[in-house]
């Protein structure tokens, strides 16, 4: 095979597809969790090891994609009581306010400077939902309240990582605006409730008169389309305002939930074929993104403390938290390692402070590979320690 060829679009899409699949089978034979076996066959075949694909504009686009379908799919698990509850407000805080000072005070500690600590510790405050809403819901388990408080505390921690990358990026310039800052908690939490209402009072009935119609028994696959177009409108209106594409696929999955199909295809169950290709590519992606080759050895016990660092605080800033509001102890530990995953968030926060010059690459390599591992422990101790059978 001609090195050529194995750049080609067709080729890549077609390596991608096979691995990611393969991944999901292998991780079904020996009964774990699908991440693991993806994210690992990602490492495989990325730049660490064989170099067959490398993370290009492609490969993030396509896996973003994913991400956006993955997270439609869990929010139809979901009513919208899961997702406003005081409880989980007070377990997304904490929870955000713990890791940034862990993160920024280790960063110190190894002799970085003030702009490359404040990133660092605002990567520590992300939680990727789609890495624990995945496992999850693998595991039959979203239903449980440990769960809800993981996706409920998950979304509004999304919304207080955006404020905390915003906050972190004036410091850095030395500008800071307190009405930038305030139009974003108005423009997200905006996005939220009108969000939910309108899909939930208009979109869910509407789509159930198109199920009822002439139409909707002609084509029985219209009203899945239709669905699957209110998903990704969704996700660019919360793009649109800077808040995470995959939180308004969560918040179409929502507002959707309480439509009952009939006569036509269930987006539910066609979304969850989708789900199963597209979000395989997303966590093969992550592997890819990983490049091992890049740690040095003072690097590497960087990496070993402040993912130590970034386990801890989640756990502790979240468990504190969970008990306090009610949660028992299982469930207020289990809500804290499903909420450790920094994954495609934490990485985002990497690269938009390695594009500004205010992180070098040792760090941005750190913050990436911190990410990934974060994202494989989760996985191992739910499946194999809390819902261990």
């Amino acid at each position: 095979m001609t090195p050529g060829i194995a750049q080609t679009i067709e080729f890549q899409m077609s390596l991608l597809l096979f691995v990611a699949l393969a991944g999901y089978l292998i991780a079904m034979r020996i009964n774990q969790s699908a991440v693991i076996g993806e994210i690992l066959i990602g490492i495989l075949i990325g730049p660490s090891l064989l170099g067959l694909i490398t993370y290009t504009d492609f490969v993030s686009g396509i896996a973003q994609l994913g991400a956006i379908i993955l997270l439609f799919v869990v929010g139809m698990e979901f009513k919208i009581r899961d997702i406003f509850n005081l409880k989980y407000s007070i377990i997304a805080l904490v929870g955000v306010i713990v890791p940034w000072i862990g993160g920024f005070y280790t960063a110190e500690l190894f002799g970085y400077g003030f702009g490359a600590a404040v990133f660092t510790g605002t990567a520590l405050t992300a939680t990727s939902i789609a890495i624990t809403a995945n496992v999850l819901k693998e595991m039959g388990k979203l239903k449980t309240d440990a769960a809800k408080a993981i996706i409920g505390a998950a979304v509004i921690d999304d919304i207080l990582s955006l404020l905390a990358l915003s906050f972190s990026e004036q410091i850095v310039s030395g500008v800071f605006s307190a009405t930038s800052t305030a139009l974003i908690v108005v423009k997200a939490v905006g996005f939220l409730v009108i969000g939910l209402y309108v899909g939930n009072k208009f979109l869910s009935r509407w789509i159930e008169r198109i199920d009822g119609s002439k139409i909707g028994f002609k084509f029985p696959e219209f009203v899945f389309i239709f669905a699957m177009m209110l998903a990704f409108i969704y996700a660019m209106a919360a793009e649109y305002i800077q808040l995470s594409a995959i939180v308004g696929a969560f918040i179409a999955g929502v507002a959707l939930e309480s439509g009952i199909i009939r006569h036509g295809k269930n987006y539910k169950e066609g979304a969850e074929y989708l789900h199963i290709i597209f979000a395989s590519i997303f966590f093969v992606s992550l592997g890819i993104l990983a490049d091992v080759r890049a740690l040095s050895e003072g690097v590497m016990v960087f990496l070993a403390v402040l993912t130590l660092v970034a386990v801890l605080t989640k756990v502790v800033g979240c468990y504190i938290p969970a008990k306090l509001v009610g949660m028992t102890h299982k469930n207020a530990a289990i809500v804290g390692f499903g909420m450790s995953p920094r994954g495609e968030v934490a990485m985002v926060v990497a690269f938009i402070g390695l594009n500004a010059g205010v992180i070098k690459q040792d760090i941005y390599v750190v913050l990436v590979l911190m990410s990934l591992i974060t994202t494989l422990i989760t996985p191992m101790v739910l499946r194999n320690w809390f819902y261990k059978k």
